[in-house]
């Protein structure tokens, strides 16, 4: 599904150009047959805070419906949030657990409220992973998209992965700026999308 402008994110779905297809980075055989399974924490920003939901959490944002403890803005879950969790929640029937390469809720720190969200589009293949992320209309134009997106590469580095690639409509402009922002760069672009990618440095080089 894509996604409009000023930071409302790049397409939090499917895509039709991904890890598998031209695009290709080298990587060790070990890391292509190592399952990504591992306890989760927190990311955290200056700013934001990146949480990685679960299946009762991606329930309650589905239904619009907050738990005692969920603190959401006023627009909170927007459309494209509910795209992506219904396609969490569908991975995770199929194959088990998402996380660590699910979907994160984005929060910002200086009110405690759910903005928007950012997770990987389905498990690694040979080192490589794709992203998407949204924020609700209230957050937009202040830099968080950029940060949000820089941090979650900091997850796909420390679980040893190579290569992250993400793509943006061809009139998504502010999209496309946090891409390049958080350090991706544009590979190749057909008729609907630009496709973009970053390959990943070791755990500690990636800076927020």
């Amino acid at each position: 599904m894509g996604l409009g402008s000023d930071e409302m994110g790049c397409s939090l779905g499917g895509s039709d150009v991904g890890c598998g297809q031209g695009r290709t980075v080298a990587v060790s055989a070990a890391r292509r047959r190592t399952p990504i399974r591992a306890a989760m924490t927190d990311v955290r920003t200056p700013r934001l805070q990146l949480h990685a939901i679960d299946v009762s959490e991606a329930e309650r944002i589905v239904a619009r419906s907050a738990g005692p403890a969920d603190q959401w803005a006023d627009d909170f879950p927007f459309e494209g949030d509910l795209g992506a969790v219904e396609a969490f929640l569908r991975a995770t029937a199929a194959r088990g657990d998402q996380r660590p390469l699910g979907h994160y809720r984005i929060t910002r720190l200086s009110d405690r409220r759910a903005v928007g969200g950012i997770g990987f589009k389905g498990q690694p293949l040979g080192g490589c992973v794709e992203i998407g992320y949204g924020l609700a209309p209230s957050a937009r134009g202040h830099g968080y998209a950029a940060e949000a997106v820089t941090a979650l590469l900091t997850v796909a580095a420390e679980h040893g992965l190579a290569r992250v690639i993400a793509d943006s409509t061809l009139d998504n402009i502010a999209s496309q700026r946090t891409l390049i922002r958080a350090g991706f760069l544009l590979v190749s672009t057909d008729a609907e999308l630009h496709h973009f990618e970053v390959l990943l440095e070791p755990p500690g080089d990636i800076r927020i």
